[in-house]
């Protein structure tokens, strides 16, 4: 869908509320379900793309119908358009020219980080990665010259520890090519 500008998500402690939450918020508007799945530890989430009005009528309905299973929703507008292949594991990348990663204690807070990022500096998104497998984390990996890396992290890390939720940042200017090797 390339008329995406905004992302919306809704994160759930009930399983059983996230699929109720999925359907009421796309049944609500016309957005692409980007990711419904369960999460670590035993949470749901519910993450949107589309216009920003439709995304946010979308979780607003999934937040009516969420009631006291919501933990957080978000809606992100104006996004980068990165955000939806580094989001789905799709961006292709060679090389790693120095390497950034941001750790989340939220997803929420990551995929707002991710957006700053990008937008910060002239970097490439490799990877977001949403809590699966991560005891309920998030991280994100870019790539491009170790300057624009470096801002780009400052930028999106800051965001994280202004709201308490960074776990760690790191920037490795020249990474091993093995290392792409284990990320895709």
């Amino acid at each position: 869908m390339n008329d995406q500008k905004a992302i919306g998500l809704l994160e759930l402690t009930s399983i059983a509320s996230g699929y109720a939450v999925a359907d009421a918020a796309l049944k609500a508007a016309e957005v692409q379900l980007l990711v419904a799945r369960t999460i670590c530890s035993g949470k749901y989430i519910v993450l949107l793309g589309g216009e920003v009005a439709a995304v946010t009528a979308s979780v607003e309905a999934g937040e009516h119908v969420a009631g006291a299973a919501l933990i957080e929703r978000t809606i992100i507008p104006n996004v980068d358009p990165s955000l939806f292949p580094a989001l789905a594991g799709a961006t292709v990348v060679e090389k790693l020219e120095a390497l950034g990663i941001i750790e989340s204690f939220s997803v929420a807070a990551l995929i707002e980080a991710a957006d700053a990022a990008v937008k910060a500096a002239p970097v490439t998104l490799v990877e977001i990665r949403l809590a699966m497998a991560l005891g309920g984390k998030a991280f994100v990996t870019l790539t491009g010259p170790v300057d624009a890396v470096q801002a780009a992290v400052e930028a999106g890390a800051g965001l994280c520890a202004e709201r308490g939720l960074l776990v760690n940042k790191m920037v490795i200017p020249r990474p091993r090519p093995e290392l792409l090797r284990e990320m895709v």
